[in-house]
Formats: C-alpha cells, sequence, structure tokens
C-alpha cells in the first residue's frame, strides 16, 4: 500500500486511558512510538504537547461512545486536524486485539488514507442535536408516567380508557385529579365530562366505578406531579431549541415546506444533517448517512437485498418529491 501521510497517529480512547501511536517517516527508516495517557483534562493536554513534539497534526480517533468527545474537543482547541472514524470500519485481523495494536492500526489506515471522515456537525448543531434528542427522552418519560396511571387506574378497576379516546383530555385529566384527591363517586367524577362523546352518562358511571384506595391515590398524585415536572422541563429546553433554530430561521421555514414536517420536526432535521449541504455531495450520501440506503450484499454470484423495499416507494412520494426539490425550488444553498 502506498503511504500518503508522512506523520500522523492513531487513538483508541477509553473512559479513563487512551493509547495512541504515531509514525514518522517511511519504510525500514520509520519511527514508531506508542504511549499511554489519562483520560483527564491534563492528560489529553499532555498527549497534545507530545504530539506537537513529534511535530504531527493529523490523528485519527475511533469513535467509542461519548469518550472520544472530550478528546476531540480539547485537541481542536490545539488546532490538530482529528479524523473521527466509524469503528465498524476500522476492524483489526481477529485475534490480535489490544489497545496498542487497535491505535497502531488505526495509525497505519490513516498513513495509508484509508480512513474515512466521519460527519461531525458544527458545535451549535452539536448543541441543537443534544436538545432535541432530550426533549425525545423527556416526551418518552412523559408517556411512560401516562401509561403508569393507566395501569393504576384499571387494578382500582376504573375503565376510564374504554370510555374516553383521549384519556389525559381535558375531562379525562380532571377525572384523573379527582381520584388523586380520593374523590371516588361515580357521579361527581362524570359531571366533569363535557363536549361530544360517544357514550352516555350511565356508560361512564359504570366505568368509574371501582375500588380506589389511598394508595392508588398517593400513586396517581406522584405520577401527575411528575408529569408536571417534565413538563416544565420540556417548556426550557424547548426554548433553548428555538434560541439557535432562530439563528437558521431560512433553513428552519424552509424545511417546514415538507408536507408532514412541523416546526418540532424540522428542529429535530436540522440538528441531524446541520444546515451545510456541503457535508453531503447528493441526497444519496444524506440517505447513505442516515442508514436509509441499502447496501450491497454479493457472495458467489448471488445477491442479497437487505429489507429497504419500501425506500423505492418513498423516493415515487410526494413527500420525496419535495424534499429532492427543495433546493431547486428556493435556489438555497444551506451554508
Amino acid at each position: 500500500m502506498e503511504e500518503i501521510l508522512n506523520k500522523c497517529c492513531g487513538i483508541d480512547v477509553h473512559k479513563e486511558s487512551l493509547t495512541a501511536c504515531i509514525m514518522k517517516g517511511h519504510g525500514k527508516t520509520m519511527y514508531k512510538e506508542i504511549r499511554e495517557f489519562s483520560t483527564f483534562t491534563d492528560g489529553i493536554q499532555v498527549f497534545g504537547k507530545w504530539l506537537k513534539e513529534h511535530e504531527i497534526l493529523q490523528v485519527a480517533i475511533e469513535s467509542t461512545g461519548v469518550y472520544w468527545k472530550p478528546v476531540f474537543n480539547i485537541l481542536t482547541e490545539e488546532n490538530f486536524n482529528l479524523m473521527l472514524v466509524n469503528a465498524k470500519h476500522v476492524k483489526n485481523v481477529p485475534g490480535r486485539k489490544t489497545d496498542m495494536k487497535d491505535s497502531e492500526w488505526l495509525c497505519k489506515l490513516l498513513k495509508n488514507g484509508l480512513l474515512e471522515r466521519n460527519f461531525i456537525p458544527p458545535e451549535d448543531m452539536r448543541n441543537l442535536r443534544d436538545l432535541t434528542r432530550y426533549r425525545g427522552k423527556l416526551v418518552a418519560g412523559m408517556a411512560s408516567e401516562k401509561n403508569r396511571i393507566l395501569k393504576i387506574l384499571e387494578t382500582a378497576n376504573i375503565k376510564l380508557s374504554s370510555v374516553l379516546s383521549d384519556v389525559f383530555g381535558h375531562s379525562g385529566s380532571q377525572i384523573i385529579e379527582d381520584l388523586a384527591k380520593g374523590i371516588t363517586d361515580p357521579k361527581q367524577l362524570a359531571a366533569h365530562v363535557v363536549g361530544r362523546v360517544k357514550h352516555s352518562k350511565e356508560d361512564f358511571i359504570k366505568a368509574l366505578t371501582g375500588r380506589v384506595t389511598e394508595h392508588h391515590s398517593f400513586l396517581i398524585q406522584q405520577s401527575l406531579d411528575h408529569i408536571c415536572d417534565i413538563g416544565e422541563i420540556i417548556q426550557k429546553v424547548e426554548k433553548e431549541i428555538d434560541g439557535i433554530s432562530s439563528q437558521y430561521i431560512q433553513e428552519f421555514e424552509l424545511l417546514q415546506t415538507v408536507p408532514g414536517i412541523n416546526s418540532t420536526i424540522a428542529a429535530v432535521v436540522m440538528a441531524e444533517i446541520g444546515v451545510d449541504r456541503e457535508q453531503f455531495p447528493s441526497d444519496q450520501h444524506i440517505s447513505s448517512w442516515a442508514g436509509l440506503s441499502p447496501g450491497s450484499y454479493e457472495s458467489a454470484g448471488k445477491k442479497k437485498f437487505s429489507n429497504f423495499a419500501w425506500i423505492e416507494k418513498f423516493k415515487s412520494s410526494t413527500c420525496a418529491s419535495s424534499l429532492g426539490s427543495l433546493s431547486d425550488k428556493r435556489n438555497l444553498s444551506w451554508s
């Protein structure tokens, strides 16, 4: 293999330590050194000084969990040219697995130009990604608490979900709040039902006749308090999301012109792929990066297709057509 770089470094990073291998020169005269450093801030700074002593700027680091992030951030501030690579793409020969061999193998691949750089959005987009993903976790947590309330109601034989399509709508929420306060009279609970409903008042009284104990009321109240707390956190997170999105108002509004994409989904899309289209040469590259593009699997002349036949249907859909024509329609480069 032809060596592309004269000086480079490969890093195998872990929670408490990183193993680095540097290579300088070519062939028999090549200098190689492997050292281990702490992943505390001062240890990473010592590692950066070691690289500068050897005049090495090209560095490859394997994307291991979240452990690569502090190393990447600190070294980037020191003006090193870091290449984050997918661990799946740099697997070594089986049976030769040590931290030193991993860093050496990574350095060899970098030296020979065989590594592909991972897409890393700018800092504000990374912050937006953290916020949108956190919001998703919070929404899932709120849904989990609501399901817990439904289980408690079923345990107390309150069949509220059988007579209301939206248990946590206006009427359902008032009923649940009364149950949390210990109010169990079916007629008093049924009086909260307003608006157009399928079932009669008698049906609601039957559904709200159960065995609600103080224990059930206590658990329901705790879940309601938790839902309220999560809702407040979500509002704060959404405020931060709006603050970042407002810096890219043109791209943010453009995304919302796609059918089915509202402001919430637009923020997620922008956080995941960024706003610089130069990172992706074509829409096929974006699909491949997002894991929506089928790979090629052929052995012994037989092609094995993955389960992505639905993508062809999507390509011909209205939504796909809108996505494909956005940049042409608005003449926007997203950069």
